[in-house]
């Protein structure tokens, strides 16, 4: 069940965060912030968590691209599934229900940074209508290794331009 967000969801999220910044396929991020700082650094719509029962299995928020009034309707997309419900469609369901949320907050452009290796998530990004823009080859160093970054992005077909 796929529903919004909320404070006392922060630490379930943040440990399915730390497992995926333990792959190193998920984020350059090291560790996972303080509440307050990733609070901070996301938007307040489309903030949403995938339960079972009591169970946080995955999350999904929006952060801005820029503080420049022109990409006000342009996010980015973050989307984490605890490793024990990886590969049962929780990634997909919480993206579907982030494009509707972003929509009903004006937003027309999506995009996601994806490593090339997490192949999963490229996937699930392409069947909720993503497409890849290109990559951005040896965008950042990661334990001393170059890593490139997909770009996908999604436009609105009821939102902006496309609306």
């Amino acid at each position: 069940m796929v529903q919004p967000m909320t404070a006392e969801d922060w630490p379930q999220v943040r440990e399915i965060y730390v497992e995926g910044i333990a792959t190193g396929n998920a984020t350059f991020e090291r560790s996972a912030p303080a509440f307050d700082v990733w609070d901070g650094s996301h938007l307040p719509a489309g903030r949403l968590v995938a339960r079972a029962g009591n169970e946080v299995m995955g999350w999904a928020a929006l952060s801005s691209v820029s503080g420049r009034c022109v990409y006000a309707g342009v996010a980015e997309v973050s989307v984490y599934v605890r490793a024990s419900a990886r590969g049962r469609g929780i990634g997909l369901a919480l993206l579907r229900a982030l494009v509707e949320e972003s929509e009903k907050a004006g937003i027309w452009t999506l995009q996601a940074g994806i490593f090339p290796e997490n192949t999963a998530s490229i996937d699930i990004h392409g069947k909720a209508g993503f497409r890849i823009v290109g990559v951005r080859e040896k965008l950042g160093s990661m334990d001393g290794r170059w890593r490139d970054v997909v770009l996908m992005e999604r436009r609105s077909t009821v939102v902006g331009a496309e609306g």
